[in-house]
């Protein structure tokens, strides 16, 4: 039996693609998706702390949106697990579960490798483009000791290494993992002394360099090492 979808019927099924990319994203550009980057970076820097309660009303006016907006973002944090939806409660932010992040460590350090490998293979000159300038002007946070853009620097480069695979099921899944394991990640920058911080920039340019190379051995060798360590992995 034949299981392919038509292109016309596929695009459908996807959304508009003005609103919808090929991976599933929302575009940039939506309000609601500009509204789930800031909930999400909130929720991983601890601005909005574990089981704290979210009001809609005073979300859209924290971020400057409508209602309808802010809706549609912890609708989608909800189905990524970083929100919960309670009864007689409303939707509070998730408590952070130290064995869900182990647990995603230990899946990305099955994917990120070969996901890594597979953007040197097939990325693209605009996927370049976006892997490569992802960390422009990091030298200035770090100096800056600016968490907030040193974290949508990591986020913009590893969801565009994801979307340089042009496998857009595994960038999901990529990008799901690292926003519930990037929670951990502001205790572990927080460890690190700025030099440290600059040691790890570097090698996030070296995975671009090695992508630009079509490099794809020495790709994998970094993207694994990018995962970092799990919270077990720090003292007590």
């Amino acid at each position: 039996m034949n299981t392919s979808v038509a292109p016309q019927v596929a695009s459908r099924m996807k959304g508009p693609d003005a609103s919808v990319s090929a991976d599933g994203d929302w575009s940039p550009g939506l309000q609601k998706a500009r509204v789930y980057e800031q909930l999400l970076l909130d929720i991983i820097l601890g601005e909005l702390r574990p089981l704290g309660v979210l009001d809609e009303r005073a979300l859209a006016a924290k971020y400057v949106a409508g209602v309808s907006g802010v809706r549609d973002a912890l609708g989608r944090l909800a189905l990524e697990g970083l929100v919960l939806r309670r009864p007689r409660v409303g939707t509070v932010v998730a408590p952070l579960d130290i064995r869900e992040i182990e647990n995603a460590f230990q899946v990305r350090h099955m994917l990120e490798a070969r996901t890594a490998a597979l953007a040197a293979q097939n990325a693209t000159a605009s996927d370049l483009l976006a892997i490569e300038s992802a960390f422009v002007g990091a030298e200035a946070a770090v100096e800056a000791g600016d968490f907030r853009a040193l974290l949508e620097m990591d986020r913009r480069f590893h969801k565009a290494v994801a979307a340089a695979t042009h496998n857009p099921m595994l960038a999901r899944f990529v990008v799901s993992l690292q926003n519930i394991a990037t929670r951990f990640w502001i205790y572990a920058m927080e460890k690190q002394s700025p030099a440290e911080q600059l040691a790890d920039i570097e090698l996030h340019r070296t995975l671009a360099a090695a992508i630009g190379a079509r490099d794809a051995r020495t790709a994998e060798m970094c993207g694994e090492k990018l995962v970092g360590d799990a919270p077990s992995a720090y003292p007590r």
